[in-house]
């Protein structure tokens, strides 16, 4: 089964009369259970393929599925985060979290409407942080844990509704060398465990650790292997 499918996807964006023209008809597969990267310098239009793959963005035009689930133009944007809650889990370059809240806390943000009960929730998000080496800090909040061990926090957080594909933007991009092999390794385990896992990148060494790379240049695939 196709986890992404992407056919002939455009985005552009207008300012008054000027259309600027950032995905140009965009050809993209990928199966469940594979591990890929998509690399691109800045401006390459890598960020934005990622916000319609992780249904955060619209595409002016073209068809995009998701699990084989057509996404279609019309849906609402209610439709578009149940399935986004469900399909996708997100580790962004800067974690995201919020700093008020323990490493436990933040986990449990997207089960917040998922209608689980609260102690199936709290098992589950505290097994993620054993899973990612956190489990004794997981009362400790963003600014008493390294850079490495937020972005853990983070891909406990991305894996807390079981999503069938993880996307990584840049996961590594703040963060030291040992610890960004340390959340690599983690991304790898994903997969391993049979997750399709999509990291968005500008740096080859890091796109290397993937099985495939799919590359990106002024809005067009460019090549890839």
């Amino acid at each position: 089964m196709k986890a992404i499918e992407l056919k002939e996807i455009t985005k552009t964006y207008s300012t008054g009369k000027l259309v600027v023209p950032v995905l140009q008809g965009i050809d993209l597969s990928i199966d469940e259970g594979e591990f890929v990267s998509i690399m691109g310098p800045s401006g390459s239009g890598k960020s934005t393929l990622m916000n319609i793959i992780g249904l955060l963005d619209r595409p002016t035009s073209g068809e995009l599925k998701i699990s084989d689930k057509p996404i279609t133009l019309n849906m609402s944007d209610r439709m578009l985060a149940l399935l986004r809650s469900e399909k996708i889990g997100f580790v962004f370059q800067t974690f995201n979290l919020l700093p008020k809240l323990s490493a436990l806390s933040n986990v449990l943000v997207p089960t917040a409407y998922s209608g689980k009960a609260k102690a199936k929730r709290y098992s589950r998000a505290k097994e993620l942080l054993d899973k990612v080496g956190l489990g004794k800090r997981e009362k400790h909040k963003p600014t008493e844990l390294s850079g490495g061990e937020n972005q853990r926090v983070a891909i406990a957080r991305a894996l807390i509704n079981d999503p069938d594909i993880i996307l990584a933007d840049e996961p590594t991009g703040n963060l030291d060398s040992k610890s960004g092999e340390g959340i690599i390794k983690v991304l790898r385990d994903l997969y391993e465990e049979g997750k399709t896992v999509v990291i968005i990148t500008h740096d080859e060494k890091i796109a290397e650790t993937s099985k495939r790379i799919i590359e990106i240049f002024d809005g067009k695939i460019s090549g890839g292997k």
